[in-house]
């Protein structure tokens, strides 16, 4: 199984794009801005769609891509996400204001988007990967995914999410190949973070002793602010007075970055 980052940043700036994973060149984990990289060929080569929620960062791209490759399908793209997440969808985007309503163009029997709601826990099987809806504590309706193809361990993404027992405890029993989480806010921020349910480094050192201490895999930090990145980045890396100790000894702590490419 190989997953693509196309973006992986919390806002936009140049180099900076957000939230998008491409899955075997079929499935986009998010479609923020990233999907703009993908050529009109690779659009069109993508059949499923799995939001993690609303928020426009993980979204925006995803109206423009059915713009750009409806005349080549065949068939609907398949667009999955909770209730909440397609209801903001209809009711926000697709709502022929914003955007067409693609979900009945050219018609309702044949439209060039489907709608497919997902609930936590669920398990869908899609071009031979299986990917189990995880949990996530947000401001908006919101999940997490975990991936994997045949025998490959899971790729994990926690969506935008803060502090989430139900995610650990279900990760302690998969066979995690690679985990990518969000810390979305330096410490310096972490009252903002705490309100806008993402994590800091803070919060985040926390999460991470969910892990147990016999369990090991690459942990990548994704969804940073871009004027934050680096001081996120040292303030996990390096000990202060809020973390006595750096995260880094005990887990493989590196950062996610857009154009990167990994096999499971």
């Amino acid at each position: 199984m190989k997953v693509r980052v196309l973006g992986c940043s919390g806002a936009i700036a140049k180099d900076c794009r957000t939230t998008s994973f491409l899955v075997d060149g079929d499935v986009l984990i998010d479609a923020g801005t990233g999907v703009g990289d993908l050529t009109l060929a690779e659009m069109g080569d993508v059949d499923h769609v799995m939001l993690t929620h609303s928020h426009l960062d993980h979204v925006a791209a995803l109206p423009l891509m059915v713009d750009a490759v409806a005349s080549q399908r065949t068939t609907p793209l398949t667009v999955y996400g909770l209730p909440g997440t397609l209801a903001a969808l209809q009711a926000h985007i697709f709502n022929n204001v914003i955007w067409p309503d693609f979900t009945r163009i050219p018609s309702r029997e044949a439209p060039f988007v489907r709608f497919q709601t997902i609930s936590i826990g669920q398990c869908l099987a899609i071009n031979g990967k299986h990917i189990e809806v995880m949990s996530a504590i947000h401001t908006v309706p919101a999940c997490g995914y975990a991936v994997s193809h045949g025998q490959s361990a899971c790729w994990v993404f926690t969506g935008d999410t803060e502090c989430n027992p139900a995610f650990w405890t279900r990760l302690a029993q998969l066979n995690v190949g690679m985990l990518v989480i969000e810390t979305a806010f330096s410490n310096r921020e972490k009252d903002l973070a705490k309100r806008s349910l993402h994590l800091s480094p803070s919060a985040l050192a926390a999460e991470l002793d969910n892990i147990a201490s016999n369990r090991s895999f690459p942990i990548y930090i994704t969804h940073t602010k871009p004027a934050e990145t680096e001081q996120i980045m040292t303030e996990i890396q390096q000990p202060d007075a809020i973390i006595p100790q750096p995260i880094h000894p005990r887990h493989d702590i590196r950062w996610l970055r857009a154009g990167q490419e990994f096999e499971l």
